[in-house]
Protein backbone atom coordinates (compact mmCIF):
# COMPACT_ATOMS: atom_id res chain seq x y z
CA UNK A 1 0.00 0.00 0.00
CA UNK A 2 1.30 3.70 -1.00
CA UNK A 3 0.59 5.64 1.95
CA UNK A 4 0.53 9.39 1.41
CA UNK A 5 0.69 11.86 4.99
CA UNK A 6 1.97 15.55 5.82
CA UNK A 7 1.74 16.99 2.70
CA UNK A 8 -1.44 18.04 -0.11
CA UNK A 9 1.26 18.37 -3.43
CA UNK A 10 1.01 14.67 -4.87
CA UNK A 11 -0.93 13.23 -7.92
CA UNK A 12 -1.71 9.42 -8.25
CA UNK A 13 -0.20 7.83 -11.07
CA UNK A 14 -3.47 5.55 -11.31
CA UNK A 15 -7.13 6.28 -12.10
CA UNK A 16 -8.79 4.74 -8.72
CA UNK A 17 -11.50 3.95 -6.76
CA UNK A 18 -11.70 6.21 -4.37
CA UNK A 19 -13.99 6.06 -1.14
CA UNK A 20 -13.38 8.95 1.63
CA UNK A 21 -14.30 9.48 5.38
CA UNK A 22 -12.95 9.87 8.49
CA UNK A 23 -13.33 5.54 8.95
CA UNK A 24 -12.59 5.66 12.78
CA UNK A 25 -12.93 2.56 13.95
CA UNK A 26 -13.08 0.87 10.53
CA UNK A 27 -16.65 -0.73 11.52
CA UNK A 28 -18.79 -2.58 9.32
CA UNK A 29 -20.19 0.17 8.03
CA UNK A 30 -16.94 1.35 6.61
CA UNK A 31 -16.04 -2.03 5.10
CA UNK A 32 -19.22 -2.43 3.20
CA UNK A 33 -17.97 0.90 1.45
CA UNK A 34 -14.14 -0.90 0.79
CA UNK A 35 -16.18 -3.89 -0.51
CA UNK A 36 -17.61 -1.33 -3.25
CA UNK A 37 -14.43 -0.13 -3.78
CA UNK A 38 -12.74 -3.20 -4.38
CA UNK A 39 -15.21 -4.33 -6.88
CA UNK A 40 -14.86 -1.49 -8.87
CA UNK A 41 -10.81 -1.42 -8.82
CA UNK A 42 -8.86 -3.93 -10.54
CA UNK A 43 -6.98 -3.92 -14.02
CA UNK A 44 -7.56 -0.31 -14.80
CA UNK A 45 -8.42 0.93 -11.24
CA UNK A 46 -6.33 1.01 -8.01
CA UNK A 47 -8.19 1.11 -4.55
CA UNK A 48 -7.61 4.05 -2.42
CA UNK A 49 -8.92 5.51 0.68
CA UNK A 50 -9.03 9.31 1.09
CA UNK A 51 -9.51 10.69 4.63
CA UNK A 52 -7.76 13.72 7.23
CA UNK A 53 -4.47 13.54 9.51
CA UNK A 54 -6.36 14.55 12.06
CA UNK A 55 -10.22 14.86 12.65
CA UNK A 56 -11.54 18.27 11.47
CA UNK A 57 -12.88 18.71 15.25
CA UNK A 58 -9.65 19.17 16.53
CA UNK A 59 -8.97 22.06 14.55
CA UNK A 60 -11.71 23.65 16.63
CA UNK A 61 -10.44 22.43 20.10
CA UNK A 62 -6.90 22.36 19.13
CA UNK A 63 -7.19 18.91 21.14
CA UNK A 64 -6.54 15.48 20.06
CA UNK A 65 -9.61 14.01 19.10
CA UNK A 66 -9.87 10.32 21.24
CA UNK A 67 -10.45 7.94 18.05
CA UNK A 68 -11.54 4.41 18.23
CA UNK A 69 -8.57 3.61 15.86
CA UNK A 70 -5.38 5.58 15.61
CA UNK A 71 -4.01 6.97 12.57
CA UNK A 72 -1.67 4.36 12.78
CA UNK A 73 -4.18 1.48 13.51
CA UNK A 74 -6.29 2.44 10.91
CA UNK A 75 -2.99 2.34 8.54
CA UNK A 76 -2.37 -0.76 9.42
CA UNK A 77 -6.02 -2.33 8.75
CA UNK A 78 -6.55 -0.75 5.44
CA UNK A 79 -3.32 -1.81 4.57
CA UNK A 80 -4.62 -5.71 5.24
CA UNK A 81 -7.40 -5.29 3.71
CA UNK A 82 -5.68 -4.73 0.74
CA UNK A 83 -6.02 -1.02 -0.23
CA UNK A 84 -3.58 0.32 -2.84
CA UNK A 85 -3.59 3.81 -1.70
CA UNK A 86 -4.11 5.81 1.83
CA UNK A 87 -4.13 9.71 1.76
CA UNK A 88 -3.92 11.19 5.47
CA UNK A 89 -4.63 14.64 3.67
CA UNK A 90 -3.73 17.72 6.59
CA UNK A 91 -6.58 19.58 7.73
CA UNK A 92 -6.38 23.00 8.57
CA UNK A 93 -8.72 26.71 8.14
CA UNK A 94 -7.62 26.67 4.13
CA UNK A 95 -8.96 23.41 3.99
CA UNK A 96 -11.65 24.09 5.73
CA UNK A 97 -12.97 27.05 3.71
CA UNK A 98 -12.34 24.50 0.33
CA UNK A 99 -15.50 24.89 -1.53
CA UNK A 100 -17.20 21.77 -2.19
CA UNK A 101 -16.77 21.55 -6.11
CA UNK A 102 -13.51 22.75 -5.79
CA UNK A 103 -12.90 19.88 -3.53
CA UNK A 104 -14.50 16.91 -6.59
CA UNK A 105 -12.15 18.85 -9.06
CA UNK A 106 -8.73 19.29 -7.43
CA UNK A 107 -8.72 17.05 -4.95
CA UNK A 108 -10.87 13.92 -6.00
CA UNK A 109 -10.30 14.66 -9.71
CA UNK A 110 -6.86 16.03 -10.06
CA UNK A 111 -5.39 14.69 -6.91
CA UNK A 112 -7.14 11.28 -6.30
CA UNK A 113 -6.93 10.46 -10.26
CA UNK A 114 -10.91 9.01 -9.22
CA UNK A 115 -13.11 7.47 -11.95
CA UNK A 116 -15.22 5.86 -9.21
CA UNK A 117 -15.92 7.91 -5.97
CA UNK A 118 -17.78 5.76 -3.41
CA UNK A 119 -19.55 7.30 -0.39
CA UNK A 120 -22.03 6.69 1.93
CA UNK A 121 -25.89 8.60 2.01
CA UNK A 122 -24.53 10.49 4.98
CA UNK A 123 -21.40 12.15 2.82
CA UNK A 124 -20.34 15.62 3.81
CA UNK A 125 -17.69 17.46 2.09
CA UNK A 126 -15.94 21.24 2.03
CA UNK A 127 -16.81 24.48 3.44
CA UNK A 128 -19.50 23.64 6.34
CA UNK A 129 -20.11 21.17 5.15
CA UNK A 130 -22.11 21.89 1.89
CA UNK A 131 -20.58 18.93 -0.15
CA UNK A 132 -23.13 16.06 -0.10
CA UNK A 133 -23.82 12.53 -1.97
CA UNK A 134 -26.08 14.53 -4.05
CA UNK A 135 -23.58 16.76 -4.97
CA UNK A 136 -21.18 14.11 -5.67
CA UNK A 137 -23.82 12.89 -8.19
CA UNK A 138 -24.69 15.29 -9.44
CA UNK A 139 -20.53 17.08 -10.97
CA UNK A 140 -20.18 13.18 -12.13
CA UNK A 141 -20.91 13.79 -15.67
CA UNK A 142 -19.05 16.90 -15.55
CA UNK A 143 -15.95 15.51 -14.01
CA UNK A 144 -15.93 12.00 -15.36
CA UNK A 145 -16.43 9.98 -12.30
CA UNK A 146 -19.10 7.36 -11.12
CA UNK A 147 -20.39 8.40 -8.08
CA UNK A 148 -21.85 5.57 -6.10
CA UNK A 149 -23.61 6.17 -3.28
CA UNK A 150 -24.06 2.93 -0.72
CA UNK A 151 -26.77 2.73 1.76
CA UNK A 152 -26.03 2.79 5.63
CA UNK A 153 -25.42 -0.80 7.38
CA UNK A 154 -27.99 -1.33 10.03
CA UNK A 155 -27.83 -3.33 13.06
CA UNK A 156 -31.55 -3.86 13.47
CA UNK A 157 -33.14 -0.72 13.21
CA UNK A 158 -29.99 1.63 13.91
CA UNK A 159 -27.26 2.75 11.23
CA UNK A 160 -23.91 1.31 12.47
CA UNK A 161 -21.37 4.10 12.76
CA UNK A 162 -18.52 5.35 14.85
CA UNK A 163 -20.82 7.43 17.69
CA UNK A 164 -22.86 4.03 17.54
CA UNK A 165 -19.13 2.01 18.70
CA UNK A 166 -18.24 4.85 20.86
CA UNK A 167 -21.50 4.50 22.71
CA UNK A 168 -20.67 0.72 23.37
CA UNK A 169 -17.51 1.02 24.67
CA UNK A 170 -18.62 3.71 27.11
CA UNK A 171 -21.13 1.54 28.22
CA UNK A 172 -18.99 -1.12 28.38
CA UNK A 173 -20.64 -3.20 25.89
CA UNK A 174 -17.40 -4.45 24.45
CA UNK A 175 -19.27 -8.17 23.01
CA UNK A 176 -21.43 -5.58 21.08
CA UNK A 177 -18.94 -3.24 19.86
CA UNK A 178 -17.08 -5.70 18.48
CA UNK A 179 -20.18 -7.43 16.89
CA UNK A 180 -19.74 -3.47 15.10
CA UNK A 181 -16.66 -3.45 14.39
CA UNK A 182 -16.63 -6.96 12.70
CA UNK A 183 -13.40 -7.77 14.90
CA UNK A 184 -12.01 -7.25 18.77
CA UNK A 185 -11.22 -3.58 19.64
CA UNK A 186 -7.84 -3.63 20.84
CA UNK A 187 -5.06 -1.25 22.26
CA UNK A 188 -1.70 -1.50 20.71
CA UNK A 189 1.83 0.18 22.41
CA UNK A 190 4.73 -0.64 23.48
CA UNK A 191 5.36 -3.05 27.26
CA UNK A 192 6.66 -0.21 29.98
CA UNK A 193 7.73 -0.87 33.44
CA UNK A 194 5.29 -0.38 36.05
CA UNK A 195 5.52 -0.42 39.81
CA UNK A 196 5.65 -4.44 39.94
CA UNK A 197 3.05 -4.16 42.43
CA UNK A 198 1.15 -7.08 40.22
CA UNK A 199 3.95 -9.77 41.18
CA UNK A 200 3.53 -9.31 44.89
CA UNK A 201 0.07 -10.30 44.47
CA UNK A 202 0.43 -13.07 42.68
CA UNK A 203 -0.60 -11.61 39.19
CA UNK A 204 2.38 -10.30 37.31
CA UNK A 205 1.63 -7.92 34.44
CA UNK A 206 3.02 -5.97 31.61
CA UNK A 207 2.25 -1.99 31.58
CA UNK A 208 1.52 -0.18 28.16
CA UNK A 209 0.82 3.32 28.12
CA UNK A 210 -2.08 4.01 25.62
CA UNK A 211 -1.66 6.33 22.82
CA UNK A 212 -3.01 10.14 23.85
CA UNK A 213 -5.39 9.85 20.75
CA UNK A 214 -6.89 6.32 21.88
CA UNK A 215 -10.17 6.29 22.96
CA UNK A 216 -10.68 3.95 25.81
CA UNK A 217 -13.71 2.08 27.04
CA UNK A 218 -15.01 2.26 30.29
CA UNK A 219 -12.89 1.76 33.20
CA UNK A 220 -12.37 -1.69 34.77
CA UNK A 221 -11.29 -5.21 33.75
CA UNK A 222 -11.80 -6.99 30.32
CA UNK A 223 -11.27 -10.96 29.59
CA UNK A 224 -9.00 -9.74 26.52
CA UNK A 225 -6.22 -11.77 24.44
CA UNK A 226 -2.69 -10.92 23.86
CA UNK A 227 -0.80 -10.12 20.34
CA UNK A 228 3.00 -11.18 21.41
CA UNK A 229 5.12 -11.52 18.34
CA UNK A 230 2.53 -12.73 16.09
CA UNK A 231 0.94 -15.22 18.67
CA UNK A 232 -2.03 -14.81 20.42
CA UNK A 233 -1.80 -15.51 24.33
CA UNK A 234 -5.22 -15.52 26.89
CA UNK A 235 -5.30 -12.78 29.18
CA UNK A 236 -6.82 -10.69 31.37
CA UNK A 237 -6.48 -6.78 31.36
CA UNK A 238 -7.18 -4.15 33.88
CA UNK A 239 -8.23 -0.44 32.02
CA UNK A 240 -7.74 2.56 34.39
CA UNK A 241 -5.98 4.48 37.01
CA UNK A 242 -5.45 1.47 39.51
CA UNK A 243 -7.18 3.79 42.48
CA UNK A 244 -6.60 1.29 45.53
CA UNK A 245 -2.62 1.84 45.10
CA UNK A 246 -2.40 4.34 42.26
CA UNK A 247 -2.94 7.52 44.25
CA UNK A 248 -4.46 9.31 40.55
CA UNK A 249 -1.84 8.00 38.55
CA UNK A 250 -1.99 8.24 34.37
CA UNK A 251 -4.44 6.03 33.12
CA UNK A 252 -2.83 2.46 31.94
CA UNK A 253 -3.38 -0.53 30.55
CA UNK A 254 -2.36 -3.45 32.46
CA UNK A 255 -2.58 -6.71 30.94
CA UNK A 256 -2.08 -10.47 33.03
CA UNK A 257 -0.88 -12.98 30.19
CA UNK A 258 -1.88 -16.71 31.68
CA UNK A 259 1.06 -19.13 31.85
CA UNK A 260 3.51 -16.83 30.23
CA UNK A 261 6.70 -15.43 31.74
CA UNK A 262 8.89 -13.84 28.79
CA UNK A 263 10.31 -10.40 29.57
CA UNK A 264 8.47 -8.04 26.87
CA UNK A 265 9.91 -4.75 28.09
CA UNK A 266 10.52 -2.78 25.13
CA UNK A 267 8.10 -5.08 22.69
CA UNK A 268 5.08 -4.02 20.67
CA UNK A 269 1.64 -5.40 22.02
CA UNK A 270 -1.92 -5.52 20.92
CA UNK A 271 -4.41 -6.11 23.49
CA UNK A 272 -7.98 -7.12 21.87
CA UNK A 273 -10.82 -7.32 24.54
CA UNK A 274 -12.71 -9.80 24.33
CA UNK A 275 -16.20 -9.10 27.45
CA UNK A 276 -16.02 -6.89 30.34
CA UNK A 277 -15.81 -8.42 33.98
CA UNK A 278 -16.49 -5.38 36.08
CA UNK A 279 -15.86 -1.97 36.48
CA UNK A 280 -12.79 0.03 38.50
CA UNK A 281 -13.06 -0.34 42.02
CA UNK A 282 -10.75 0.95 44.94
CA UNK A 283 -10.63 -1.81 47.63
CA UNK A 284 -10.51 -1.01 51.04
CA UNK A 285 -6.90 -3.27 51.22
CA UNK A 286 -4.36 -4.63 49.47
CA UNK A 287 -5.87 -7.89 50.73
CA UNK A 288 -9.32 -7.44 49.59
CA UNK A 289 -7.71 -6.59 45.84
CA UNK A 290 -5.93 -9.87 46.40
CA UNK A 291 -8.79 -11.86 46.93
CA UNK A 292 -10.84 -10.08 44.01
CA UNK A 293 -7.62 -10.49 42.21
CA UNK A 294 -8.11 -14.58 42.41
CA UNK A 295 -11.84 -14.00 41.37
CA UNK A 296 -10.78 -12.36 37.98
CA UNK A 297 -7.98 -14.67 37.63
CA UNK A 298 -10.81 -17.87 37.99
CA UNK A 299 -13.27 -16.07 35.61
CA UNK A 300 -10.87 -15.58 33.20
CA UNK A 301 -9.75 -19.13 33.11
CA UNK A 302 -13.39 -20.24 32.51
CA UNK A 303 -14.36 -17.64 30.45
CA UNK A 304 -11.44 -18.47 27.91
CA UNK A 305 -12.39 -22.03 28.18
CA UNK A 306 -15.97 -21.58 27.11
CA UNK A 307 -14.93 -19.87 23.93
CA UNK A 308 -12.67 -22.01 22.89
CA UNK A 309 -15.50 -24.75 22.75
Amino acid sequence: MQYITGTREFRLAYKTAVTLGKFDGLHRGHQKLLSEVFRRAGDDMMSAVFTFETAPGALVTGKPVPTITTNAERREKLEEAGVDYLVEYPFNKEVARMDPEEFISHVLVEQMHARAVVVGTDCRFGYKAAGDAKLLRQLSGKYGYEAVIVKKLLDGDREISSTYVREELAAGHIRKANELLGYPYSITGTVVHGRHLGSSLGFPTMNITPPIQKLLPVYGVYLSRSLVDGKLYNSLTNIGRKPTVGGGQPVSVETFIYDFDQDLYGKEVEVQMLDFFRPEKKFGSLGELRRQVDIDKRKGIDAHREMQR
